[in-house]
């Protein structure tokens, strides 16, 4: 064989596997591929290979494998036609690609030019499992067309391979159009289990290679006590690479119809999503809500943001399935970030919508400016800190108020040799308030002018760690301390508390400078505080740890309301307890106890139990009600369980009840099944909740889910 026969075929083997991988492959777009790459290094091996000089035939024979860019050819035999400038391989012919996709034909021929071929009897195993088959394929132009296909991501009967799988699309003709990157069917059926359960005689999508497309996507349709029949059908639009949006009209058979949309876009230095809804509802008329937020970078240091939400009125997002918040925040805010230093400066806006709100009295806070800085150690270990803020709140009707806030300070933590760990914290707090129609407590007058403070605080927080080894499991002794100062009072009645309202006492705060959430309150006197820590450890990760503390001031404080634990100089305990021996159990309990009896002020407890099989989740919650609070006592439990009960069905359940009201609030249990290719799930919900046009509601729901296709819902 002379030299150019060999280069002549190897050029032909290099063609038939970017041929073969054209054709096979639909995850790459087919305009890649170029005939004229026959300089790329080949390794080719073959049992034999001769040359027919009389018919200009050159063929390969036995175990022919051909290697080329990480793209594996086997075939029994590849021959190359120089007279009809023809390439073919036949017999066992299996094309491994980079991206893990599998080929298997047994026979494929096309021209040497590659843009034209045929190839018989396809069978694709693509990389993420699913499989392609077809009786044969035509590749014209770079386009493909390919014959009585078959898709399905579904796995074969191990059983009975040739049972069909749990659902397959079947189409006469399958056309790739590279040059519009779409797949078209004609004549396509959905089968399940065999059966075929949906017919469309034309179904379009694009190819893999686009990322977003605009169509319509899978409807929603659904029935509700309140709202009727209902379906919802959207359409999304791409834009461009950078901005979509999503139109949904929405029509109830119990109520006039509706429109939702939701717009979103990414740019250079930031992006924005924008999503509403309008609906024009028989009992109220136009209802709609917005819901949308901003982030862009300004520079290295400075960004910019915004929130908003809004409600046309209280109930609606809750009646129309678009969220239960009872508060909605919308703010606009900068804030910049540099060495030790940070600042933000705000505008917010409230709207409550529970029916005791009054959005009249509810204040627009603008500008709220927050600074904070902390300095560099010096040479004794210390910081020195810097808070600066100031707040106007407006309300329509009620006080407004103007404070101005500026807080130095001092830190610094010293360990000694034997473990101990010291720190000090030291500050000065002054604030400035200008308020007008403010009316104080217990006063039946009305205030209006300036107001000053200074306070200064200073705390000393001790702590010293024991720890001891027994074998493979640890344990850690910790007593912890804490002594701070500060004067007496400093809560002049003129200065309106309008961020201090309320707060829970529990062992997150215990050790805090102040008890209080916001700067309108301070917590004045001496008080210590002190409580222990005690944690065992195991080698494999299991823990168990408890806390308890306690706080003692000089003096009495009626700063703290009957109820918080703090209103006489001795506190009520708090504790924490948190076991996790393993992964099958983790508790975590908190509580506040009543100083002289030990009544139980609030219990808090979170409980995982068990596994896979048989999976309990519960949280529970008491908390008595504090005076002059808005909040009244409470008492509720979650609970929710999962079961999977082999590898393709589990079952789940969750409820909640209302023990202080003896009333169970929600309640919703199903079943699901998945498998590689398939999901569905049932699930039945009630809900007990009444407010206003809200009433107590049941729903069905099946939802279907095949994978690579997409979804159906139905909701009844």
């Amino acid at each position: 064989m002379s030299l150019s026969d060999v280069s002549t075929r190897l050029s032909a083997c290099i063609r038939v596997g970017l041929v073969i991988w054209a054709i096979a492959s639909t995850t790459v777009p087919v305009s890649t591929i170029h005939a004229q790459e026959t300089d790329i290094p080949v390794s080719f091996t073959a049992d034999e290979m001769d040359v027919d000089r009389a018919l200009g035939i050159i063929t390969a024979r036995g175990n022919v494998e051909v290697r080329h860019e990480g793209r594996t050819l086997i075939a029994d035999t590849v021959s190359y036609n120089q007279n009809l400038d023809v390439v073919t391989a036949s017999g066992n012919v299996i094309l491994n690609e980079p991206n893990g996709d599998v080929l298997f034909t047994d026979y494929m021929e096309l021209d040497s030019d590659l843009k034209n071929g045929v190839v018989s009897n396809i069978r694709i195993i693509l990389s993420d499992g699913s499989r392609v088959a077809a009786n044969s394929a035509e590749r014209l132009n770079e386009d493909m067309r390919m014959s009585k296909a078959v898709y399905s991501p579904c796995n074969l009967c191990e059983n009975d391979p040739e049972k069909p799988p749990l659902w397959q699309v079947k189409a006469i003709t399958v056309f790739h159009d590279s040059s519009r990157r779409v797949v078209e069917y004609s004549d396509a059926w959905l089968e399940v289990a065999g059966v075929p359960v949906f017919y469309t005689p034309f179904l379009t999508h694009p190819d893999p290679t686009v990322k977003r497309e605009s169509g319509f996507l899978p409807p929603t349709v659904g029935n509700s006590t309140s709202l009727g029949a209902m379906l919802k059908t959207p359409y999304y639009w791409n834009i461009s690479e950078h901005a979509d949006t999503t139109i949904t009209p929405a029509m109830y058979s119990d109520q006039g119809p509706g429109l939702e949309t939701e717009y979103r876009q990414r740019l250079r230095n930031g992006e924005f999503e924008i999503e509403n809804s309008i609906v024009n509802d028989d009992d109220v008329g136009t209802r709609a809500h917005i819901d949308a937020f901003a982030r862009f970078n300004i520079d290295e240091t400075w960004r910019w943001g915004a929130d908003v939400d809004r409600t046309t009125d209280d109930t609606y997002q809750r009646r129309y399935g678009f969220g239960n918040e009872r508060t909605l925040t919308s703010n606009l805010y900068a804030e910049g970030f540099r060495k030790q230093n940070y600042i933000r400066s705000e505008a917010i806006l409230f709207q409550g919508l529970r029916q005791q709100d009054d959005n009249d009295e509810t204040p627009i806070v603008t500008p709220l400016i927050e600074f904070d800085h902390v300095g560099q150690p010096n040479i004794f270990g210390g910081q020195t800190t810097l808070n600066a803020s100031t707040a106007f709140l407006s309300r329509k009707e009620g006080a407004d108020s103007y404070r101005l806030s500026l807080s130095p300070g001092w830190q610094a933590t010293y360990v000694s040799d034997a473990g101990e760990q010291i720190r000090i914290v030291t500050a000065l707090d002054a604030d400035g308030y200008m308020v007008d129609d403010f009316t104080p407590q217990g006063s039946s007058t009305e205030f209006s002018g300036r107001e000053t403070r200074i306070f200064p605080h200073a705390r000393l927080d001790w702590r010293f760690p024991f720890a001891k080894q027994s074998g493979s499991v640890q344990q850690v002794i910790e007593p912890i301390a804490s002594v701070r100062v500060a004067p007496n009072g400093g809560n002049p009645e003129t200065i309106p508390n309008q961020d201090s309202q309320e707060f829970e006492f529990d062992e997150t705060s215990l050790f805090r400078s102040s008890r209080f959430t916001g700067r309108d309150r301070v917590e004045g006197g001496t008080r210590i505080d002190y409580g222990t820590q005690w944690g065992v450890y195991g080698a494999e990760g299991g823990f168990t740890t408890v806390f308890v503390g306690q706080s003692y001031r000089l003096r009495q404080d009626s700063t703290f309301a009957e109820g918080t634990g703090l209103e006489d100089k001795l506190s009520d305990f708090v504790a924490k307890m948190q076991v996790s021996p393993g992964s099958y159990v983790n508790l975590l309990y908190r509580t506040r106890l009543g100083k002289d009896n030990l009544s139980v002020r609030r219990n808090e407890m979170e409980l995982s139990l068990g596994g896979p099989l048989l999976k309990l989740n519960t949280q529970y919650r008491m908390f008595n009600a504090q005076e002059k609070s808005e909040f009244g006592d409470r008492e509720d439990i979650d609970v929710s369980m999962t079961s999977q009960l082999s590898e393709t069905w589990s079952l789940f359940a969750e409820g909640n009840r209302d023990i202080d009201e003896e009333e169970t609030r929600r309640l919703k249990f199903g079943a699901v099944y998945e498998d590689e290719c398939f999901i569905f799930t049932t699930q039945v919900t009630r809900s007990f909740f009444h407010d206003r046009d809200l009433k107590p509601e049941d729903a069905v729901i099946f939802r279907l889910s095949f994978k690579t296709l997409g979804d159906a819902e139905f909701v009844r």
